[in-house]
């Protein structure tokens, strides 16, 4: 599980190489030179940043703390829309799965590159998923043997299947193949849920209830459901759009490592991304933007939002040159997994409260403040220390 910075290189999860290429379309994985994509570890980072253990009642904390008018408006964006609608806290899952999919073809590249058999590359990613799910289960509690009350779909797996079909395909495919599936993918998902009918119901109801995702997790999903009463969040059906979150790092992935202009890499970035938030607005006016179903309308629509912050964190930090404010969040991004799996599973406010809880005695209204900065940094210091003995956790 561990490995040192050379072999973490190019890694799921992990830094990317870039091997460019004169003709990525007809051959994606040519090309020998690597250098260093730093704004796909930031960005990793970035996301990861949010999930951090009371990260986000940290902001709510400096909200409060600095009077902020807009306070309420805050909450509800540090939180999942109900049912339909799209607020920051519904972009963070998209958004690691997008960087998931920008990391791919670097990755897969560099050991094509080495010389590596496709077989041997397809048994790597079945692999990985493998540990990705199996992690994802411990994580929610199998090893407590409480079948009837346990849930079998989660983050990790949903991250584990996304990866092994998105991996799959670009492996596999040709560019306009990849386009072409991530197109399937989105028009496969809405026809079914638009035309197959639901008992009770019919076809094309997009209610918490009579949504076709849900009806088949009541058939065949077994154990507890989240997030909703009728469904799984992260159920069987609703895997296949987020399969095209990854696609669409891919592709973006594709488009950094060609031989295109950081101009031209830039303006199809960011002109891509308010088309994709375009076509998820249009599209949702007949298939809703709901979150817990993962339309293909959000998929969309979360996408332009990814492609945009990624073109503002390529163009600042890979074409600028802007790299020391990035290493905090690359520090978080080289152990995404390592921080998501510990912040639940090891009490950090406890290593905090040591340093500043008799600071946080004496803080009056800004306790919260001190406590969750002292959690959010208790936790950045155990990354920094594995980032300084190269020690990088990976599925």
């Amino acid at each position: 599980m561990t490995q040192t910075v050379q072999e973490q290189k190019g890694a799921f999860m992990g830094t990317a190489g870039v091997p460019q290429s004169k003709n990525v379309s007809a051959r994606p994985f040519s090309g020998a030179a690597n250098t260093r994509v730093l704004s796909i570890d930031a960005l990793r980072g970035f996301d990861m940043l949010w999930l951090m253990q009371d990260g986000t009642g940290l902001v709510m904390a400096i909200a409060v703390a600095l009077h902020l008018p807009f306070r309420g408006v805050l909450a509800h964006q540090l939180d999942h829309t109900p049912w339909v609608g799209f607020t920051c806290w519904d972009f963070i899952a998209p958004l690691f799965l997008f960087v998931v999919g920008l990391s791919l073809p670097f990755a897969i590249s560099r050991r094509v590159a080495q010389g590596e058999r496709r077989t041997v590359l397809f048994r790597h990613i079945a692999k990985r998923t493998v540990v990705l799910i199996l992690l994802g289960l411990v994580y929610n509690g199998i090893l407590q043997l409480n079948f009837t009350d346990f849930r079998y779909t989660g983050v990790l797996q949903r991250i584990g299947l996304s990866y092994f079909f998105a991996a799959v395909i670009t492996l596999r495919c040709r560019i306009r193949t990849q386009v072409l599936w991530t197109a399937i993918l989105l028009l496969g998902y809405w026809a079914m849920m638009a035309l197959i009918p639901v008992p009770g119901f019919g076809h094309g109801v997009y209610t918490q209830a009579g949504n076709l995702e849900g009806y088949l997790d009541r058939l065949f999903l077994p154990g507890k459901f989240c997030c909703y009463v009728f469904g799984d969040n992260e159920g069987y059906l609703s895997t296949i759009p987020s399969i095209a979150t990854v696609m669409f790092g891919v592709l973006c992935g594709h488009l950094v490592r060609s031989s295109l202009t950081n101009a031209r890499k830039l303006q199809v970035l960011v002109g891509g991304g308010i088309a994709s938030l375009a076509g998820g607005l249009l599209w949702g006016m007949t298939f809703p933007i709901i979150t817990r179903l993962w339309t293909s309308s959000y998929t969309l629509y979360a996408n332009g939002w990814a492609m945009l912050l990624f073109a503002l964190f390529y163009w600042i930090i890979d074409v600028r040159g802007y790299r020391k404010w990035a290493f905090p969040l690359v520090v978080i991004g080289m152990n995404a997994i390592t921080i998501y799996l510990l912040q639940n599973l090891f009490d950090f406010s406890q290593v905090s409260n040591i340093f500043v809880g008799g600071l946080a005695n004496h803080a009056g209204a800004y306790r919260v403040l001190v406590t969750g900065s002292g959690i959010v940094l208790a936790e950045w210091l155990f990354l920094y220390f594995l980032y300084r003995q190269k020690i990088f956790l990976k599925a």
